[in-house]
């Protein structure tokens, strides 16, 4: 069984103003695709062809033989929870348990906005910014190019795409306009409620 492309979770259209429909056409249909692809032919064959996205990961991730196949699996897979964490009329403030969860590991929200931006605009070159939960706890996370928390054990909750691919044809080199722009209108936090419910039990 190969791995598959995902359909988004919208139209391409769905994000705009905010993520054009050109942007979602290249990145999903383009970059997402590649890895995608790549990672069915390095596998085709192999131990590992059967295996689901999240087994290969966690197979390959500490297998210096292995990094091609780690980096194709991994970046299919933070894709495919980086179009589920945003939505249509997302961002904002938190609801929910999560919003209650912010508040007690943060302090607050703007404490955790300020956090979760820093990590996205420290992360040298291409990678990944995260809120994550190990221990029950909530942290923010960064990754490096196709690194990833599940490698590590590590529970995502929410994830933002800070590859320039992911912004540079709206944006420019204005990452911190992107990541503003993702926190106040597009971040989904009805998924990371259920990431977090699911967390916790």
């Amino acid at each position: 069984m190969s791995i598959t492309l995902p359909r988004l979770p919208y139209n391409n259209d769905a994000l705009a103003p905010y993520i054009s429909a050109t942007t979602l056409e290249f990145h999903h249909g383009k970059h997402h695709n590649a890895y995608v692809t790549n990672l069915n032919k390095l596998i085709e064959g192999t131990a590992l062809a059967g295996e689901t996205l999240l087994n290969i990961i966690k197979k390959t991730a500490i297998d210096a033989e292995k990094t091609a196949i780690f980096n194709n699996a991994a970046q299919a897979w933070n894709h495919t929870f980086y179009w589920q964490s945003m939505k249509p009329n997302g961002g904002g403030l938190p609801s929910g348990n999560i919003a209650e969860k912010i508040n007690a590991d943060f302090g607050n929200y703007d404490n955790f906005v300020e956090q979760f931006k820093n990590a996205g605009l420290t992360q040298f070159g291409s990678g990944w910014a995260w809120l994550v939960i190990k221990d029950k706890q909530l942290n923010i996370m960064k990754t490096s190019n196709a690194d990833t928390p599940v490698a590590h054990g590590i529970t995502p909750l929410i994830t933002v795409d800070v590859w320039e691919h992911a912004y540079y044809l709206d944006y420019q080199n204005g990452r911190g306009n992107y990541l503003d722009i993702f926190l106040q209108h597009l971040l989904n936090w009805e998924f990371a409620n259920a990431n977090l419910e699911e967390a916790l039990g």
